[in-house]
């Protein structure tokens, strides 16, 4: 990200803090209400973009040279997923993972404890399904339906005859990293559209006072009397 932010531009305020030498003296630093985007008609657009899988401990750099030969490029990576907190929307490395899950869980049994029950695939005597599975539901869910191939209703599950499935809290939070690895990126030849866009919509405009250049401005000087 840190190409992302060079291409922030600057802001200068008036310096209070107890070394300032004079009301004149001006600190510079990133005006971080500029935030870039990918336009909308590219970003709504989903030709423009390319499924991908993120593998192992990738981090958005990785991903960034596999695709454009630039890891400098990780911006473009969470903005086509409009991702901000890469904390909870990238998937953990192996060893963070680890870590969140004893920290959450405290011990190895709990890490393996029962999380909640899905349903098992139910197919009727001409299989046709009835009932997906990976639906949550209670450990002894049971059900009614009308098999029309027999003429007669069929009552399934309960506790002895258990059409559901455990997943644990290891497999749940499993579940929801992998979810994460599943991203979209844009297309290479639409690349240099978005580093134009980006370059446009960091540039500071003329005419407002506080304008000094494309890439800074100046916050008016208002003297505080205490």
């Amino acid at each position: 990200m840190a190409s992302y932010f060079r291409n922030i531009p600057n802001f200068e305020y008036v310096n209070r803090l107890p070394d300032s030498h004079s009301s004149s003296e001006y600190i510079e630093v990133k005006n971080l209400f500029k935030r870039g985007k990918i336009r909308s008609d590219i970003f709504q657009n989903v030709t423009y973009f390319t499924k991908y899988t993120i593998e192992g401990d990738d981090r958005p750099d990785n991903v960034a040279f596999k695709v454009y030969e630039d890891s400098k490029l990780d911006w473009v990576i969470l903005l086509s997923n409009n991702i901000i907190n890469i904390q909870d929307e990238w998937p953990l490395t192996q060893q963070s993972f680890e870590n969140y899950l004893l920290n959450k869980y405290e011990n190895q049994q709990n890490i393996h404890g029962i999380h909640h029950y899905e349903s098992k695939e139910i197919k009727n005597s001409i299989g046709a399904t009835i009932l997906k599975k990976g639906i949550q539901v209670p450990q002894y869910f049971s059900m009614k339906f009308f098999d029309a191939n027999l003429g007669t209703y069929t009552e399934i599950g309960g506790a002895g005859d258990l059409i559901t499935s455990a997943v644990t809290n290891y497999e749940y939070e499993v579940n929801l990293q992998d979810e994460k690895r599943n991203i979209y990126l844009l297309k290479q030849n639409y690349l240099n559209i978005v580093l134009t866009d980006m370059d446009r919509m960091m540039a500071y405009k003329t005419g407002s006072t506080q304008y000094v250049s494309e890439t800074l401005v100046r916050g008016e000087n208002i003297k505080i009397y205490s």
